[in-house]
């Protein structure tokens, strides 16, 4: 990526990406439309309402990954493969320790967490069977991520993609046999995830221990490098510790949608089903001018990061300009997937309305983090987007949930942080000298 026409370089690198965040995100989502119309709307809200923990368990584990990525993009795009190949392995075996970390605190903390969430009573057990049993299961989604992490730092996002379809499709099947055939509800649609996941962990990982290519795994080699694993936790901690405390702060978000009842809460959930789909583009080309950013920092070549920077930015916006003329238009289509019952259809039909619409604003924040995060600096993402999805939103929930009992000025709590985030994000990025941060990699 340090050579030839940016924007083609982008897109090529974020489609598979893309593509494969699409499967990525049919695990859950089939989960969702399997319960909601075989099993009922009290199993859809009991799968949809667990999001945000889910997302605030494997937060840390994404910003090890990122870190990771970061550093070893970095070091290929400088040629030097000791360092690469420290990487690698450093980031493997942390990977491992991390998922057994993960797994066990999200088993015994799940019934607190549901219970902080106001989690209606009609869908409390459910919830906590499935994700008591997902997460039991993140060891095969953490060696999933950090696999392709790997591979997408040295510029092949498209073999990860190969195998998480076919996972995918895997999951698919496993829905349908365990929840009609065997009549195992929410547990029936976790199992069937976590078996999916399992797989294309143990497919990537096989990819990696076969190759011979500069970023392959050797077992003699797995071991931790101290001094790698600095720089990997200084750039990806601050990230995951983001994402989780970010997620952490939106159980509290749920918290204020449950108290409107059920049928709220199984239509947020099911904008957030939709919603994972729509900033896909997004997340794609972040991750994509991440890479863009590392291996053209470790290249030395800073205008070359700036030109990358705008136009992932202008390829994003056009991106969800498409998106949110599709949802206004087919929302009440694509709410009807999951659940035929009127309020929850009702709910879910506003949610993708009204937060869609301020999507642009959330695709400028992603990709400005991901070229922050591309030369090393995950410190300031981190403290932009703490202050604004979890400090301000929450006081704004807070206030406006005490002045108003309409749902509206809840479900925008959301693109508030958006928007604020949007405006620190971009006065700190052309302003704060990231490019003199090139002179102090080594």
């Amino acid at each position: 990526m340090t050579d030839g026409t940016i924007w083609k370089h982008l897109i090529s690198f974020a489609f598979p990406l893309f593509v494969g965040n699409i499967f990525q995100q049919l695990y859950n989502t089939v989960d969702s439309i399997v319960v909601g119309n075989f099993v009922g709307a009290d199993a859809l809200g009991a799968v949809t309402s667990t999001i945000p923990i889910v997302i605030t368990l494997i937060g840390l584990f994404i910003g090890l990954t990122m870190g990771a990525s970061v550093v070893i993009s970095q070091y290929f795009g400088a040629k030097d493969i000791p360092n690469l190949r420290k990487s690698t392995h450093t980031a493997v075996v942390s990977a491992v320790i991390m998922a057994v970390i993960i797994s066990a605190i999200g088993y015994f903390s799940t019934p607190k967490l549901l219970r902080m969430m106001n989690t209606p009573e009609s869908v409390f057990r459910e919830a906590v069977v499935y994700l008591q049993i997902f997460s039991l299961g993140l060891g095969g989604t953490m060696l999933y991520n950090m696999g392709s992490a790997i591979l997408r730092a040295v510029g092949d996002s498209k073999r990860p993609l190969y195998f998480l379809i076919l996972a995918s499709i895997l999951n698919i099947f496993l829905d349908l046999l365990f929840v009609i055939n065997f009549g195992l509800g929410v547990a029936g649609v976790a199992y069937a995830t976590i078996i999916a996941q399992l797989v294309s962990g143990i497919i990537i990982f096989w990819l990696l221990f076969r190759s011979s290519e500069v970023h392959s795994l050797r077992w003699h080699e797995m071991r931790i490098d101290t001094g790698i694993l600095r720089r990997i936790i200084a750039i990806g901690f601050p990230a995951g510790l983001q994402m989780a405390i970010t997620s952490f702060s939106n159980v509290f978000v749920q918290a204020y949608i449950n108290a409107y009842g059920a049928a709220s809460t199984a239509g947020w959930g099911i904008y957030a089903r939709v919603d994972a789909f729509v900033i896909l583009p997004t997340q794609s080309m972040a991750m994509a001018v991440t890479t863009f950013v590392g291996q053209n920092a470790g290249a030395r070549k800073p205008e070359r990061i700036r030109k990358g920077l705008l136009q992932g930015l202008c390829i994003s916006w056009s991106i969800s300009a498409c998106i949110i003329t599709c949802l206004y238009i087919f929302a009440p289509y694509i709410a009807g997937l999951f659940n035929q019952d009127a309020a929850v259809l009702g709910y879910a039909v506003l949610f993708i309305r009204l937060n869609s619409l301020f999507d642009p604003v959330n695709a400028t924040d992603q990709i400005q983090a991901g070229a922050l995060r591309g030369v090393g600096d995950s410190r300031s993402p981190m403290v932009i987007m703490l202050m604004s999805f979890v400090v301000f939103r929450q006081i704004y929930l807070f206030i406006v949930s005490r002045l108003t009992s309409s749902v509206y000025f809840i479900a925008i709590g959301y693109p508030i942080g958006w928007i604020v985030c949007t405006s620190l994000m971009t006065l700190h990025i052309w302003r704060s000298g990231w490019d003199k941060k090139l002179k102090e990699l080594k």
